[in-house]
């Protein structure tokens, strides 16, 4: 037994039934169980933050296949490692074939995940890849619609608890010593770990090493608990856990008007250290909620957003939160993200059409023009500087995208531009 290995993968399980957590996948009946149990495996993604059983669970798959297995972790594996895995196939290496287990897919860039689509599709790699990210922003399509998506969630407390407990008395059984658990202690890891059972076993570890053996016993006290655990609660991080989670509780809280939920999704975040995830869905919910129902708050929002990426952490908190109170508190509207939707809906549907001759960027006609001249009407020669003329496509030219808003800001617009076209309809210079 290597004992430089942490103790989550001296202890992974063997068997789905000693597996933690993950019920609404790994029941008997489930569909992910019932695909497990066949032995039949498809192109899978586990999907889900760290330390909840995507691994252990994709090992068990591995132990269970007759072909021959391969690892990759997307941090650190290079498009020559896929090559020298496809060049195994159809040889006495890899005679059923091969089961790619890729970690961290998300970090494999488009051309690295292109390279396998032939290989999945014709079924000679089976792919069971991991992911902490959301893999329908992070991962192929054509990879996507080959495989099929399992998602992993963070793990009860109470559930983390037996782990946590065979943790301990494996550490005992390995170091020929006894060990006394102090009351609440095993809870007390349990509850920090954030629902990741790879970090509740780090937690068991560094308690167990930490307390001294007097007479070939060790007593882990709650104390000694509480300063190993104090900041492992922080489940978010940088690198992925939960990201787009919590910056979506973030942007949904102050959306939702609720400025304390709001600034408490930001401490997780500055917590992680992610200041340009905090800064940059603060924009975002800025222009986007906000929008035109109070449109200087996008000036507003950027300048402290400025001030905070110049000062750094932990100063940064300061301008942050002062913009988080003030676009949860705002007056709230989307009529401009629907406007352009609706707009982009249109193109993508091919709804282009000729731009008409008065709005194009040209002050000839060609021989086959049958009538000759641009007719473009300058606004700014009328009254109230507009002049009722068409702008859209002939075949758009009916479309309205934009509706204006309930709110008092763009109610005001209305009014003015109802007046104004109603006062100007006869084209009055």
């Amino acid at each position: 037994m290597d004992m430089n290995r942490p103790l989550a993968d001296r202890i992974r399980p063997k068997s789905l039934d000693e597996v933690v957590g993950q019920r609404h996948l790994l029941s008997p009946g489930k569909a992910l169980y019932n695909l497990i149990s066949t032995g039949d495996i498809p192109n899978l993604i586990f999907y889900g933050p760290s330390g909840v059983g995507k691994t252990t669970v994709a090992s068990i798959i591995a132990s269970a296949t007759n072909r021959s297995l391969r690892r990759l972790n997307g941090t650190t594996a290079s498009t020559q490692d896929i090559k020298d895995i496809v060049a195994e196939l159809d040889t006495f290496s890899a005679p059923n074939g091969i089961l790619l287990y890729l970690d961290e897919i998300q970090y494999f860039n488009k051309r690295q995940q292109q390279s396998l689509l032939e290989f999945i599709e014709n079924g000679k790699i089976t792919l069971i890849a991991s992911t902490t990210e959301n893999p329908y922003f992070y991962i192929y399509p054509a990879i996507l619609s080959r495989s099929t998506v399992f998602e992993f969630k963070p793990i009860e407390s109470k559930e983390i608890l037996p782990a946590v407990e065979r943790g301990f008395d494996f550490l005992s059984q390995e170091n020929g010593v006894e060990t006394e658990l102090g009351q609440g202690v095993a809870e007390l890891i349990c509850e920090s770990s954030g629902g990741d059972v790879r970090k509740a076993l780090n937690g068991a570890e560094n308690c167990f090493y930490a307390s001294p053996t007097i007479d070939g016993k060790k007593e882990i006290t709650l104390e000694t608990a509480r300063q190993l655990t104090q900041n492992s609660a922080v489940k978010y991080d940088r690198g992925g856990d939960e990201h787009y989670d919590i910056i979506s509780a973030y942007q949904k809280s102050m959306r939702g008007s609720d400025a304390d939920a709001a600034l408490h999704y930001l401490a997780r975040l500055l917590e992680a250290g992610d200041l340009p995830s905090a800064c940059r869905r603060l924009v975002v919910c800025a222009c986007e909620d906000v929008g035109l129902a109070y449109p200087q708050i996008i000036p507003i929002v950027k300048s402290a957003v400025d001030i905070a990426m110049m000062v750094g952490l932990p100063e940064a908190r300061i301008p942050l939160a002062d913009a988080v109170i003030l676009v949860a508190n705002a007056p709230k509207s989307n009529s401009g993200e629907a406007a352009i939707d609706a707009a982009l809906a249109d193109v993508r549907k091919g709804g282009c059409g000729t731009v008409p001759r008065q709005l194009q960027n040209k002050h000839f006609d060609g021989e086959d023009a049958e009538v000759k001249g641009q007719f473009y009407e300058y606004p700014h020669n009328y009254k109230n500087h507009w002049v009722n003329q068409q702008y859209l496509p002939d075949n758009l030219k009916n479309r309205s995208y934009y509706t204006y808003g309930d709110n008092k800001n763009e109610q005001a617009f209305k009014a003015y531009w109802d007046k104004i076209k109603a006062c100007n309809d006869n084209g009055e210079k």
